[in-house]
C-alpha cells in the first residue's frame, strides 16, 4: 500500500509540476504586460483620434472664413478702401493661422501613426501569446489526462489493498504517514530503513529478528512501520 501511496503522491506532484504549467504561468504574465501596453496603445490611439478631429474642425473653420473674405474681395462689392485694406489684412492673418493649425494637425497626425503602429503591434503580440497558451493548454489538459488515468487506476488498486488490511494496522499506518511526509510504512533493506535512511544498530536489528513474521514493527529511528524484506540483512 506505500508503494501506491508513494506513487500517487509522485503523480500529485508532477501534475503540480508540469512544464506547461510553469510555461503557463510566463505566458500570462507575459499576456499581462502586453495587454497593458495594448490598453494604453488604444487611449493614445482614441486621445489623438479626438485632437486630429478637433485640429480638422478648427482647419475647417478658419479656412471657411478665409473663403468667405477671398470672395468678398472678389466680388467686387466692397468698393470703400478702408475695407478692402482690413479683409485683405484678415486675409493675411488667417493665412498664417491656417499654417499655424496645419502644422499642429501634422504633428498630431504623426503622432496617431506612431500610436497606431504600437497597437498594431501589441494585437499582433496578443494575437501571438494567445496561440501559444493555447497550444501548452492543450498540451496540459492531455498529460493532465495521462496523469489523472494513472491515479484513478492506483487509487482502484488501493482501494483492493485497503481491503486485505486489518483496520487496527490501516489507522496505525494513517497516522503514521500523515505525520511523516506520507511515508507511513518502508522497507529494512541492507540492515537500514528506507524511511528515513538511517542504518539500524545491530541491538535493535537482533531484537527484530526474534519477532514473528506477522509482529507489526517499528522503525526504532522514526517510528515509521517497518517492513522485513529478504534484503533487510538480519
Amino acid at each position: 500500500m506505500q508503494g501506491i501511496d508513494s506513487s500517487l503522491s509522485q503523480l500529485a506532484h508532477r501534475r503540480k509540476n508540469l512544464p506547461q504549467v510553469a510555461a503557463l504561468e510566463e505566458l500570462r504574465r507575459e499576456r499581462e504586460s502586453v495587454h497593458a501596453r495594448s490598453v494604453q496603445a488604444q487611449t493614445k490611439v482614441a486621445d489623438l483620434t479626438a485632437d486630429q478631429t478637433k485640429a480638422d474642425g478648427e482647419v475647417a473653420a478658419v479656412r471657411a472664413r478665409r473663403d468667405r473674405d477671398q470672395t468678398r474681395l472678389d466680388s467686387g462689392q466692397v468698393t470703400s478702401p478702408k475695407d478692402l485694406q482690413s479683409i485683405q489684412n484678415e486675409i493675411v492673418a488667417l493665412d498664417r493661422r491656417i499654417g499655424s493649425l496645419e502644422d499642429a494637425e501634422l504633428e498630431v497626425m504623426e503622432e496617431l501613426e506612431g500610436a497606431q503602429s504600437e497597437l498594431a503591434l501589441a494585437t499582433d503580440a496578443l494575437a501571438s501569446l494567445d496561440a501559444r497558451i493555447a497550444e501548452e493548454m492543450g498540451g496540459l489538459e492531455e498529460a493532465t489526462r495521462d496523469i489523472d488515468a494513472k491515479a484513478e487506476a492506483l487509487r482502484a488498486e488501493r482501494g483492493a489493498a485497503v481491503q486485505r488490511v486489518a483496520d487496527p494496522l490501516l489507522a496505525l499506518y494513517e497516522k503514521v504517514r500523515n505525520t511523516h511526509g506520507g511515508v507511513g510504512a518502508a522497507a529494512l533493506r541492507h540492515k537500514r530503513c528506507e524511511g528515513c535512511r538511517l542504518e539500524i544498530n545491530g541491538a535493535d536489528l537482533r531484537e527484530i529478528a526474534t519477532k514473528p513474521s506477522d509482529e507489526v514493527l517499528r522503525c526504532p529511528e522514526c517510528n515509521r512501520i517497518l517492513v522485513r524484506t529478504h534484503e533487510a540483512g538480519l
